[in-house]
């Protein structure tokens, strides 16, 4: 179970709802709702048993530590889409897991470099390691790869 109650839950799903063009933001919030309170988001005639239990917090702990991974990929490929996609999720794994600390500290950080100061901020509350490229220690500071970039760094 997160460190949410299902009521909150599903308070952040609607609030989710509004700005989540994508549904990136549900696709981490939902699984953690228990079949009763997933009800209106899933298809018809999936059963308990299919749904499951709700995501616990240690598997949602090591949920969010992959894709922690998978987001500092993106950040390095220079891929837009995916790295918005990125911050989202990583946003919603963060208050599941009840640090609206490391939320605020995203919240705070600039989006420059397809992310990669809230991802930073990200992986540093949760203790995780930031790569120690030269590039990827320009980009957390919001600056472009390389001086030189003409992968979207500088455009």
């Amino acid at each position: 179970m997160s460190a949410r109650t299902q009521d909150e839950l599903l308070a952040r799903v609607a609030e989710a709802a509004e700005m989540d063009l994508f549904g990136f933001r549900r696709q981490v919030l939902i699984p953690a709702l228990t079949f009763e309170h997933a009800q209106p988001f899933i298809r018809e005639g999936v059963t308990a048993e299919e749904w499951g239990e709700a995501i616990q917090a240690a598997e949602l702990l090591e949920m969010a530590r992959e894709y922690y991974a998978f987001a500092l990929g993106k950040i390095a490929d220079h891929r837009g889409i995916s790295a918005t996609r990125s911050v989202e999720k990583l946003t919603e794994y963060a208050w599941l897991l009840g640090r609206d600390d490391i939320v605020l500290a995203m919240e705070a950080a600039d989006y420059e470099q397809y992310g990669a100061p809230k991802v930073k901020a990200f992986g540093l509350g949760l203790e995780l390691e930031w790569p120690s490229t030269e590039a990827m220690t320009r980009m957390a500071a919001g600056e472009p790869c390389r001086p030189d970039c003409d992968e979207g760094c500088e455009r």
